[in-house]
């Protein structure tokens, strides 16, 4: 059996932004932080670990920067938009993985792709991110041949978890440190679902020096 070996100067990436933000009332990707969208900082922070960048969305995203929306219809949750992650990412020569992130962590670890990518050991292993003793499967290195499985999964599971999913394959969690502060430490996957969970951004960021 010839050794399998993630090449990790090809692994495209998405930015999934395709979530209702109901709890936040308005579209996440155009929430302001700091001065700059979220969906300007998802992009600054996976352009330089990727070997190409889209957003998935059904709305108009970036200019230069691939739309893909969900193939399954009806707003189908996450799972939707890591599915159309695979298939966009299909289209690239010799592609076995390609890596998700949130619209709503603007602190995501720089480093994600290349520890994602050292736990995974074979064509159709999963890498999924956790932190704090809480897993975070929208961050993941996803096998681009899983398409057409999640597809049909998505069709027949009621509940579409990604946990769940996630239990039907080869799955690693990375856990990832948390970001020391001067007064407390920062969680990288801390999320922004609400008004004041962008307050509470805008100080990290302000501790951050950004």
């Amino acid at each position: 059996m010839t050794e399998f070996s993630l090449d990790r100067s090809n692994i495209p990436g998405v930015v999934l932004a395709g979530g209702r933000s109901s709890r936040m009332g308005r579209d996440k990707a155009a929430v302001l932080l700091g001065g700059r969208s979220l969906l300007d900082h998802a992009i600054a922070r996976l352009a330089p670990q990727v070997l190409a960048l889209a957003v998935n969305a059904d709305a108009p995203g970036k200019d230069g920067i691939p739309l893909v929306p969900d193939r399954v219809p009806g707003k189908a949750g996450p799972m939707a938009g890591i599915h159309a992650a695979m298939a966009h990412a299909a289209r690239f020569p010799g592609v076995s993985h390609v890596v998700t992130v949130s619209i709503d962590s603007p602190f995501f670890p720089a480093d994600l792709v290349v520890r994602l990518a050292a736990a995974v050991d074979g064509p159709g292993r999963i890498a999924t991110a956790a932190s704090k003793g809480r897993g975070h499967p929208v961050f993941g290195l996803w096998p681009v041949a899983l398409a057409d499985d999640l597809e049909t999964w998505i069709a027949t599971d009621e509940k579409r978890r990604v946990r769940d999913f996630l239990l039907r394959h080869d799955a690693t969690e990375v856990v990832f440190p948390l970001h020391p502060m001067r007064a407390s430490a920062l969680d990288p996957f801390f999320n922004i679902n609400t008004p004041d969970d962008l307050v509470e951004a805008e100080h990290w960021l302000e501790a951050l020096g950004g």
